[in-house]
C-alpha cells in the first residue's frame, strides 16, 4: 500500500499531477481541492495517496490532506458513487463544504454536484451523516483559495485549461467550452478553479 508519495510537480492539471519521485514519474488523478493547494508550490510536494486496483483498470488518486483522502474513501463506499462521481463532488465544494452539506442533509447541494442524483444523495446523507461528523472537520473554515490563487494572465488559457478538465471530468466538450466561455465573459479575472467550480453547477 502506498501512504504518500513525495516529489516535485513535473506536470499538473485540474485532474492530474504527476510528481516526480526519486526519477518515477507518478500520475495521481486529483480534485480541484488538491489542485488548488499544491498549484504554484516549488520544491517536493507531498500527496496522500490511495491505489484503486480493478481487473480492467489500475489508478492512482492524491490528496493534499488526509481528511481529502478519508472523504473520497466515504464517498465511495456508498452505492453509486464511484471514483470519478468522488472527484467531482470533492471539485464542487470544499471539504469544509462539503463535511457541513452531510451534517446538514443539504441534499440539494449534493445534487449540485454532476452525477449525484436524490436517491445517491440521500444515501451519502443517512450513510456518512456520523462519519462525517466524526472527522471534526470545522464546517466554518471555508476556503478562500479560490480568491487568493494566481490569476492566469490570458483568459484563452484559463478557457482551454477549465475545458480541458471538464472533459476529464467526463463532461461534453462543446457545452463545457459554452458554459466557461459564460462564465469568463462575466467574470474576466476568474481563476481556472473558479470557472470550473461555477461550470460544474452549471452542467
Amino acid at each position: 500500500m502506498i501512504e504518500y508519495i513525495r516529489g516535485t510537480i513535473a506536470e499538473l492539471s485540474p485532474t492530474l499531477a504527476v510528481l516526480d519521485a526519486n526519477g518515477v514519474g507518478y500520475g495521481l488523478n486529483i480534485s480541484l481541492n488538491t489542485y488548488t493547494a499544491i498549484q504554484g508550490l516549488s520544491g517536493d510536494v507531498k500527496l496522500y495517496a490511495y491505489e484503486s486496483i480493478r481487473e480492467d483498470a489500475y489508478q492512482l488518486w492524491g490528496f493534499a490532506t488526509k481528511v481529502e483522502r478519508e472523504l473520497f474513501l466515504l464517498l465511495t463506499a456508498v452505492s453509486g458513487v464511484g471514483g470519478q462521481s468522488a472527484r467531482v463532488i470533492l471539485s464542487s465544494m470544499t471539504v469544509p463544504e462539503l463535511c457541513d452539506a452531510i451534517s446538514r442533509g443539504d441534499e440539494r447541494l449534493l445534487k449540485s454536484a454532476k452525477g449525484i442524483g436524490g436517491k445517491t444523495a440521500q444515501r451519502i446523507i443517512v450513510e456518512l451523516r456520523d462519519k462525517v461528523m466524526a472527522l471534526g472537520v470545522d464546517a466554518s473554515a471555508g476556503s478562500s483559495s479560490g480568491e487568493t490563487s494566481g490569476i492566469m494572465a490570458a483568459n484563452k488559457e484559463v478557457l482551454e485549461e477549465a475545458v480541458a478538465a471538464l472533459t476529464m471530468l467526463g463532461f461534453s466538450p462543446a457545452p463545457s467550452q459554452k458554459a466557461a466561455i459564460g462564465i469568463l465573459r462575466a467574470e474576466p479575472d476568474a481563476t481556472v478553479e473558479r470557472v470550473i467550480k461555477l461550470a460544474l453547477k452549471m452542467l
